[in-house]
């Protein structure tokens, strides 16, 4: 019996796969607790719809994660603080610092999407990393400059 699986299912196969199995497995375990459906031609019919219409909605969030890499490259930032005679942060410039200098300048990006291996605390220029949806990635300047 063939079965188009609506759920991840261990040793079997992932979301949309169409498997066969055995039909007392199918009718006493997949379709009962809703992890496949019976694989006829209307159900295909909405699996090939289904993924049609994912690969779209994927291609426009490519786009728009490749549109805001672009705005976020062309972006160069530069933040103040507060610093001692060596160049030692009062505080540290963290990745909330970082989404707000970037909101200023207009770029919108979830502070969870910045990866800094841990807050700035010292003086000086930087490269950070953005990891947008879908393995985009963007690179912004960072310049922390000393209050006068």
């Amino acid at each position: 019996m063939e079965v188009i699986l609506k759920e991840d299912v261990p040793k079997l196969g992932s979301i949309g796969d169409v498997v066969k199995v055995k039909p007392g497995y199918a009718r006493n375990f997949l379709l009962p607790r809703g992890l496949a459906v019976v694989a006829d031609p209307r159900n295909l019919g909405a699996l090939e719809h289904e993924k049609r219409v994912a690969g779209e909605k994927r291609e426009r969030e490519q786009r728009k994660a490749e549109t805001t890499a672009k705005q976020i490259s062309s972006v160069s930032l530069r933040i103040t603080a507060k610093a001692g005679e060596e160049g030692k942060l009062f505080g540290s410039i963290t990745n909330q610092d970082i989404e707000k200098a970037l909101a200023d300048k207009g770029v919108t990006v979830d502070r969870r999407r910045i990866r800094l291996d841990e807050p700035i605390k010292q003086l000086g220029e930087y490269t950070i990393d953005i990891q947008l949806p879908l393995g985009v990635e963007a690179k912004v300047p960072l310049a922390v400059v000393g209050e006068e």
